[in-house]
């Protein structure tokens, strides 16, 4: 055994004790499970126009788009999906990413470094701490949603360049930011307010910025993934065409990186006609979040996961493994996962569950719930 080894099985064992331990597991494709534990929201990564744009760009572009955006993988299906991205989430210009962790590393590391500084709520996404430890920038971790907070950060701050990084929803909890109070301190303070809307767009229909008739402000940044409500696969930038050209010329995670492949970026497109097609979407899934909230006595939260607080990381395993056994697959958060610290079972609310399944998805739940609470 070698040292690395010696420490490998270390970590393993600490992990097994702890009821840490994650594995993966294939899905096959037919398989018969209710899923409530992904994040296809809206129901779109199976719907036959999003598919069938998958496939037919597969087969004009191929398999991958080829090379890096700055040499010739930018494809025509790309500008089509930043146009199309834009006009949904109402900014007047987008950049797509190969992944939305990969549009927050871009955003954060380009516009931050030693001589800029960077607020970041409690909560925010393990992408958007990865990027703001990369930038070099100084950080303050301020409480989660706390907008006073933020003002004295702020108002402590000087001159120097400052990010201010939220969720619209957070995707643990559940909760919206303040996001018209933040964006009102960024706008007093001429501070960038960068807001990741992975799990509002689609949810609220173009995402809670532009709902809280935000988007569009100079103050205002906003980022996106196309794999949750999309469907997809990707990420994206969007605000001012100054700050596209920027990324473009100063992105490492975007420079560096071949280009989405053609098939997730016509996918995607797709998703946002639907969206735009669809508006009675997210009605479902508020209805459903609601509702099953109400059954198992939790808050409803502003997106589509609901969060429900266990005892232990072992209780959460159990009646996640109890829904499972009765087909119905549900997703589980444990340390380190949860930001603060409490294990819990997490059920997405999909529009594409038919009524009939959503009917017995719920009871499972909350039969799993009650034996393991």
């Amino acid at each position: 055994m070698s040292r690395w080894s010696d420490w490998l099985h270390a970590e393993a064992a600490t992990r097994e004790s702890a009821g840490l331990t994650r594995t993966l597991r294939a899905r096959d494709v037919d398989e018969a499970a209710i899923d409530l534990a992904g994040n296809d929201y809206l129901g779109l990564a199976r719907h036959p126009d999003v598919r069938r744009a998958a496939a037919d760009a597969a087969l004009a572009w191929g398999g991958g788009a080829g090379a890096s955006r700055l040499v010739t993988g930018t494809l025509a299906v790309h500008d089509q999906l930043e146009v199309a991205l834009a006009r949904l989430m109402g900014q007047p210009a987008a950049l797509v990413f190969s992944t939305g962790y990969h549009a927050n590393l871009g955003v954060v590391t380009a516009l931050a470094d030693r001589q800029a500084r960077i607020i970041s709520d409690a909560h925010v996404h393990a992408s958007l701490i990865d990027a703001a430890r990369l930038s070099r920038a100084a950080v303050e971790v301020v409480p989660h949603n706390d907008v006073d907070a933020v003002h004295e950060a702020l108002a402590d701050g000087g001159s120097r360049r400052t990010l201010v990084l939220v969720e619209s929803i957070y995707s643990v909890l559940g909760d919206a930011a303040p996001l018209r109070a933040l964006a009102a301190l960024c706008e007093e303070y001429d501070a960038l307010l960068v807001v990741d809307e992975a799990h509002s767009l689609g949810v609220h229909g173009p995402g809670l910025v532009a709902e809280l008739g935000l988007a569009g402000q100079p103050h205002v940044a906003v980022t996106a993934t196309l794999s949750k409500a999309l469907g997809s696969q990707g990420g994206a930038v969007l605000g001012s065409p100054a700050l596209v050209e920027h990324l473009v010329n100063r992105a490492r995670p975007f420079i560096f990186d071949t280009g989405l492949a053609p098939a997730a970026a016509a996918a995607a497109l797709a998703a946002v006609g639907l969206v735009e097609q669809h508006p009675e979407l997210p009605g479902v899934v508020r209805r459903r979040v609601e509702e099953l909230a109400t059954i198992l006595g939790v808050g409803a939260p502003a997106g589509a996961v609901l969060s429900v607080p266990m005892a232990g990381p072992q209780a959460a395993l159990a009646a996640a493994a109890q829904a499972a056994e009765a087909g119905v697959r549900v997703g589980c958060f444990r340390p380190p996962s949860v930001p603060d610290g409490v294990s819990r079972l997490r059920l997405t609310v999909s529009a594409g569950v038919s009524d009939e399944d959503w009917g017995y998805a719920t009871g499972v739940v909350v039969d799993a719930v009650k034996a393991h609470r």
